[in-house]
């Protein structure tokens, strides 16, 4: 079995981190195609070394470019190399234009394509994330999710639960891995002074950085949080503006503020693991400070990251100067919701997302159901039906005494994800009863 992985930025090079471990344990054949979208230094070869990790067969080098010039330069030297290696399965991960180039093309040539981070939603299609992860997810053969909820997403919209794998995050499991490299790498920590209460700020997202009320608002909290040690490792776009609107000498006149150029990925981890709260607007800094056991408050009015916040690790609180301090103010001086917080039950699971992921891959590979063909079968007739159980019976049983395909169940009006073993006594049931033929 040949595994090609498509990565393009740095979250998806440390996520997938973990998965390419697993793989060069199983000795599968594989290789590691890197789109180039980012293209400075940390996307370097340094960058694979500092995480122990191989370097890349291919390096595509689309750099900087709009949306379509870059996802149309990544899908061209992309097709080139699986037309050339001939892999049998695609690992794509996240919601960038690698993902988004990456499925296509596999799609376009018949090659499965497994989505690592499948199932997230943010239901803000102004988010160009938003509709990769949603294309993706289309052209995708195995959905390895994160959550339950990811797993709702996807059957809501119609994809096969069989297909859909509930894994937990990677991110935990690269977590776990990279924090180790990192205290014996990173003296980050040496460059702070004082370690006590420190806030890590990350801020890139346009509708923060490119809008000035908005920008106005989170930098006019951040001048009045004056309890805490504030590092802001500061994006290109972010500085640029920040200088543009004349916020950037306002903020470095505080002592508390500690703006710093963008660090390395282990320097931050280890940054991070060190923070009192953080404060981001970004989706994997949601994930990694809830893995990490950091408070968290997201400078956005929606997320992708739902199970977060219902953990109690994370609260959006958008963009309003009041909200922040208020926020701010409350898991500092509230011993009661820090513990809360800092306590939350990481809904991503127990770090063996990578093992869950390539067990299921492997499997499906050997059992020959990752093979792509036209149909030679008279299309299989369905009727989707909603019922309400009173017996005794597994999902499983079910479908195999029905030739159903259960969608999704609900118990005492919630929708639940259809696992085989749930019993389904005193609930109902959305499934499809196929009248000849297999599913």
């Amino acid at each position: 079995m040949k595994i090609a992985i498509v990565i393009g930025t740095r979250p998806e090079i440390i996520k997938m981190a973990p998965i390419i471990d697993e793989i060069k344990k199983r000795n599968l054949d594989y290789i590691l195609i890197h789109t180039g979208q980012h293209y400075d230094h940390e996307m370097s070869d340094q960058f694979f070394l500092d995480l122990e990790l191989p370097i890349p067969n291919y390096n595509i080098g689309v750099g900087s470019g709009s949306h379509g010039e870059q996802t149309a330069e990544m899908m061209k030297g992309i097709e080139k190399v699986f037309i050339d290696e001939k892999p049998d399965f695609v690992m794509v991960q996240g919601d960038t234009n690698a993902v988004l180039a990456g499925a296509i093309v596999s799609s376009k040539l018949h090659i499965p394509v497994g989505h690592v981070e499948a199932g997230l939603r943010s239901f803000d299609k102004t988010m160009p994330e938003e509709i990769n992860r949603m294309v993706a997810d289309v052209c995708s053969h195995l959905y390895y999710v994160p959550t339950e909820e990811s797993a709702l997403n996807l059957v809501a919209e119609g994809i096969n639960p069989k297909k859909v794998i509930i894994t937990g995050n990677t991110v935990v499991d690269a977590c776990l891995r990279n924090l180790a490299i990192a205290k014996n790498k990173s003296d980050i920590l040496s460059q702070i002074d004082g370690h006590e209460n420190i806030l890590t700020l990350t801020m890139h997202r346009a509708e923060n950085v490119d809008n000035l009320e908005r920008l106005t608002q989170i930098t006019d909290a951040l001048l009045e949080l004056e309890e805490l040690t504030i590092v802001f490792p500061v994006h290109p776009r972010t500085l640029k503006n920040l200088e543009k609107f004349g916020i950037y000498s306002k903020l470095v006149e505080k002592d508390h503020i500690k703006i710093i150029k963008p660090v390395g990925y282990l320097d931050f981890l280890l940054l991070l693991s060190s923070s009192s709260m953080i404060m981001t607007d970004s989706g994997g800094l949601q994930e990694e400070a809830i893995t990490l056991n950091v408070p968290c408050m997201t400078l956005r009015y929606n997320t992708e990251r739902p199970e977060t916040v219902t953990a109690g690790g994370n609260i959006l609180v958008g963009s309003k100067k009041d909200k922040i301090i208020e926020t701010a103010h409350m898991i500092m001086n509230d011993p009661k919701i820090q513990k809360k917080m800092k306590k939350a039950k990481n809904p991503y699971g127990d770090g063996k997302a990578s093992k869950k992921i390539l067990d299921v891959t492997v499997r499906e590979y050997e059992n020959g159901n990752l093979n792509i063909q036209a149909p030679d079968d008279l299309m299989n007739q369905f009727k989707r039906k909603m019922e309400l159980i009173d017996y005794d019976i597994t999902v499983k049983e079910f479908e195999n005494s029905q030739n159903a395909i259960i969608r999704t169940v609900y118990d005492n009006g919630e929708a639940v994800f259809p696992h085989e073993m749930l019993k389904l006594k005193n609930k109902y049931i959305l499934f499809d009863h196929y009248s000849k033929g297999e599913i």
